[in-house]
């Protein structure tokens, strides 16, 4: 009889040492394989495995709970034949929110209102992420990782090490956005002269920021601008991402660029697996509708 116990830990220690992170993993499968041993059974079979993901204490996360399932059966059968690996698509998706699209200048109310933080520091703390969020599309996490060294002043390219799956990549900055950096990297300076601090965004206590802080005072000041009240939900600090990328494709189709041919180089800005990873962020906007109406009207031309 197998181990699966022992299984999960090879398993775990595989996938890392490849690159994946599988935070909770450990926790989430270890209560699977309890599960397991409460029914009896030695080995993994799919109606356990949805019968498990399905529990109520996890409605939300079904179908994310079965997929770390399905992970590790498909490595544990290669084991063990008699091990069944749930079928993709078993469980439905949940549906996710359309994302909301901010406007350039929704933007620049979001990062003034930023200025108006009391403390000098702070603000500029606020504004400069911000901005540098919605200048790059990168993930807030990657900004928050960001160290010292991760700008490069002379070519004006920020290196956004181990960033989502693992991934390193450079992104090129517009001299605007080099200049912001690098006001706020004096402002820092003159704030924090003796530091040891090697993070690039700090805190008014000279570390690192933390998501969930960076996250609620991003809520206050979209609320203090008006914009709390969007529907389908308030607008959310990721989502300047979503807008970089209609952003970016709405400036290609007008510069009549040939789009497909260049999503890849999108994707890889994002740092994105694949361009099927960046089309979830390419929802129809409507300056992207407009912009392919037009277009379309040109490819017609005269035809009735």
């Amino acid at each position: 009889m197998m181990d699966l116990r022992q299984a999960l830990k090879d398993y775990l220690d595989l996938r890392r040492s490849l690159g994946s992170k599988l935070r909770g993993a450990d926790t989430q499968l270890s209560a699977f394989l309890d599960a397991l041993e409460a029914v009896g059974s030695p080995i993994i079979k799919t109606s356990l495995a949805v019968d498990w993901a399905t529990r109520p204490e996890a409605p939300r996360s079904s179908d994310k709970r079965l997929n770390l399932v399905r992970g590790f059966a498909r490595y544990v059968h290669t084991l063990d034949p008699r091990t069944e690996v749930p079928p993709p698509y078993c469980l439905p998706h949940p549906r996710r929110l359309p994302p909301y699209l901010y406007s350039d200048q929704e933007i620049r109310q979001v990062m003034d209102a930023a200025l108006e933080l009391k403390d000098r520091f702070r603000a500029l703390t606020c504004r400069t992420l911000i901005g540098l969020l919605a200048a790059t599309g990168a993930r807030v996490g990657e900004m928050i990782a960001l160290d010292g060294t991760d700008v490069d002043w002379e070519e004006h390219v920020l290196t956004i090490r181990a960033g989502k799956f693992g991934k390193s990549r450079e992104v090129p900055l517009h001299l605007t956005t080099i200049a912001a950096l690098r006001e706020y990297a004096e402002e820092r300076r003159r704030r924090f002269p003796v530091t040891s601090a090697v993070a690039f965004f700090v805190s008014l206590n000279n570390t690192r920021l933390i998501y969930q802080d960076v996250r609620h005072t991003f809520q206050r000041l979209v609320d203090r601008v008006g914009l709390g009240d969007r529907k389908p939900h308030r607008p959310r600090i990721h989502e300047l991402r979503h807008a970089f990328a209609i952003r970016t494709l709405v400036d290609w189709y007008k510069a009549g660029l040939d789009v497909e041919r260049m999503l890849p180089l999108l994707s890889t800005y994002l740092g994105h697996v694949s361009p099927s990873s960046t089309y979830w962020y390419l929802t129809a906007a409507p300056e992207l509708l407009g912009v392919a109406a037009k277009r379309l009207e040109e490819h017609l031309g005269d035809l009735p």
